[in-house]
């Protein structure tokens, strides 16, 4: 990520469901910052500055807070969505340093094409990396070009960015390159009809 958005925020001074209902109701989304060996942060954020933060940079978006003119630098850790508007209702922060490695869980996906006739299975979508909070990857991405039928990828087999470590269990099937099963009795019956 070449620049770190910058979000404004103001502090929170009321709290409990009827407050963040009335944020909620004035277009704003509330939240808190936690941060190892500070004080909790409670705040609230323009929600359409938010949701466009989420819906570009995903789950695992950096972002420094701006909260009474103090910047904080964050990770966005969960986001609770209305499940009939999917609005953000409430997002929760970690607090991050420059340099700082977090734990965060990055999508797998595979690009090329395997063998004429193999079926490609993803087993796994998401590993779990330890790597620099600036350096997050949207995505680790796996090349499957002429794998055979009966080639697999373990999570091992990774390709990680720079400095990453893999936290997810190296052992874990990710991708399965497998041949098209065909049910005999389905296909018989496919033919009479």
């Amino acid at each position: 990520m070449a620049t770190t958005p910058v979000i404004k925020a103001e502090k929170r001074e009321e709290f409990g469901k009827g407050a963040s209902r009335r944020l909620r109701a004035a277009g704003r989304v509330p939240g808190v910052i936690y941060s190892a060996g500070e004080e909790n942060i409670h705040f609230h954020v323009d929600i359409l500055e938010i949701t466009a933060l989420v819906r570009n940079d995903g789950t695992n978006a950096i972002l420094e807070l701006e909260v009474e003119g103090e910047k904080h630098l964050a990770i966005v850790k969960h986001v609770d969505q209305n499940v009939l508007t999917l609005n953000i209702d409430h997002i929760d922060l970690l607090g991050v340093k420059r340099g700082e490695k977090v734990n965060v869980e990055v999508p797998v996906i595979y690009e090329g094409e395997a063998a004429p006739d193999a079926v490609v299975l993803q087993e796994l979508d998401l590993v779990e990396i330890e790597v620099d909070a600036l350096k997050i990857p949207d995505e680790i991405v796996v090349s499957i070009e002429g794998k055979e039928i009966g080639d697999q990828i373990l999570a091992g087999d990774l390709p990680l960015p720079e400095g990453a470590e893999l936290l997810t269990d190296p052992e874990y099937l990710v991708i399965n390159v497998t041949f098209q099963q065909v049910d005999e009795e389905v296909e018989a019956a496919d033919e009479e009809a």
